[in-house]
């Protein structure tokens, strides 16, 4: 029956019991320079958890929440925020729907901006007694739609990557641009939206961040909810 939630019947669901996790990809809808797709930091979150139902049976992916938190890249046409007090009711009560179907719940963030009202959100979910669990990618790299991203997309999807309109943006160290980027967004600091530089990005180097990011989060899934014996598993 595969591992997506919004392919089953709810019989088929529930066939699966309570013991499923549900992986629920949360992104944004938000600039990423000249180049990269407005759905970059979704089509991460999408691929991670489809990472890890590839290693865990007991995982069923949810469809994709492709709004987020987003303010700081306004002004920059096409991004679509619903702001953190929005995403944090949102998360609050999609979590708790869902642990009306499964007792444990992970919130996959591909955006870095997300963060705030996952920790609200999980902290009080937490505190109602819910099992939901939260997991931000880590890995080196440019802030924003430089290699590191760029990267990434072209080892999703090469095709969604527009080679020829990539250019630098503003590459001084993010912490030298927290004053400016706090109070004016990225369009205070960066023209175009990236902060880092493309050059030199491939599939392969975005491959093996995918492969990295994945495997950080099967072993974060291990310590929060060991993987039960293949037999346990019903499909």
């Amino acid at each position: 029956m595969g591992t997506r939630v919004a392919a089953l019947t709810w019989p088929e669901v529930g066939a699966l019991g309570r013991s499923a996790i549900l992986a629920v990809p949360l992104g944004a809808t938000e600039q990423h320079g000249p180049h990269l797709p407005l759905s970059t930091d979704t089509d991460l979150a999408v691929a991670v958890c489809a990472g890890l139902a590839a290693a865990r049976p007991d995982v069923l992916v949810a469809p994709a929440l492709p709004y987020g938190s987003s303010g700081e890249h306004a002004g920059f046409p096409g991004t679509l925020s619903i702001g953190q007090a929005a995403l944090e009711l949102v998360l609050v009560e999609l979590c708790r729907s869902a642990t009306d179907t499964v007792d444990r719940v992970l919130l996959v963030s591909g955006h870095g901006g997300n963060r705030d009202p996952l920790q609200r959100a999980g902290s009080l979910l937490r505190s109602e007694g819910r099992d939901v669990r939260f997991f931000l990618p880590q890995y080196p790299g440019d802030a924003h739609a430089g290699r590191s991203e760029t990267s990434l997309q072209l080892a999703l999807d090469p095709a969604r990557v527009r080679r020829d309109r990539a250019e630098p943006g503003e590459t001084r160290a993010l912490r030298d641009l927290l004053p400016a980027l706090r109070s004016g967004g990225v369009r205070a600091v960066s023209a175009n939206g990236v902060l880092g530089d493309p050059a030199g990005a491939t599939a392969a180097e975005g491959a093996a961040l995918l492969n990295r990011i994945v495997t950080d989060l099967i072993e974060r899934a291990g310590r929060w909810w060991p993987a039960p014996s293949p037999e346990r598993i019903r499909r």
